[in-house]
């Protein structure tokens, strides 16, 4: 009976001891950290404090020091790898434009995603089939606009804005006034549009034939 008890004290004592542990372990190194770097900077401000201020307990200072000196050290980490971060960038980019062919490539796909990057997008309402630069021949095209004005009072029927990009160079296109019963709307989004027109159509955004799946179900 007592070495059942023991044991469950025992038990009891060391079940506290590691909840207790951490703690203690937390609290010695905060001590241990206030007591470094505040405990050897404080002194070298303190006399030139407020007297109401000196008034106040020195752990206080130390803290307050601490404090200040961490959320410096995180600032300047901070600056650092933003600076850092830039220079590796721009020293990859300068690489990637060495090298022949790609280089080129590369400044037109760059270039066209700061002309027609996210926040301009919303100037392409939707993308379209052109019959274009001969009829039978296909090519995307983004609708910019689908108003009316002077260039719609002297052509007959609906006429709509199109941007007819080119490749592999898609920041320079033709821009046209085409009879919107010619134009073939699709249902990607501009973002895929853009990839598949930069890719020169390598890159096709993932379509299911509706026709295709509904012959397929039949077929089950």
């Amino acid at each position: 009976m007592p070495d059942s008890r023991f044991k469950s004290l025992r038990n009891a004592f060391l079940t506290g001891l590691l909840l207790v542990a951490p703690l203690v372990v937390t609290v010695w190194a905060l001590r241990l950290l206030i007591g470094f770097v505040g405990g050897s900077l404080t002194p070298f401000f303190a006399p030139y404090l407020p007297r109401a201020l000196m008034q106040l307990p020195a752990l206080f200072w130390d803290v307050v020091t601490t404090v200040i000196v961490l959320g410096l050290i995180t600032l300047l980490g901070y600056v650092s790898h933003l600076f850092l971060g830039q220079f590796v960038g721009a020293l990859g980019e300068r690489l990637i434009q060495g090298i022949p062919g790609i280089g080129g490539f590369y400044n037109s796909v760059k270039q066209f995603i700061e002309t027609f990057g996210a926040k301009d997008r919303t100037q392409f309402s939707k993308v379209v089939l052109v019959q274009f630069p001969r009829p039978g021949a296909y090519t995307i095209g983004f609708v910019t606009n689908t108003g009316r004005g002077e260039p719609h009072s002297v052509v007959t029927g609906e006429h709509w804005a199109v941007f007819v990009p080119t490749c592999p160079s898609p920041v320079n296109g033709f821009f046209m006034y085409l009879p919107r019963a010619e134009l073939i709307e699709l249902e990607m989004s501009v973002g895929e549009g853009m990839k598949t027109v930069i890719s020169c159509g390598a890159v096709l955004p993932s379509w299911s034939d509706p026709a295709a799946a509904k012959a397929s179900i039949g077929t089950r």
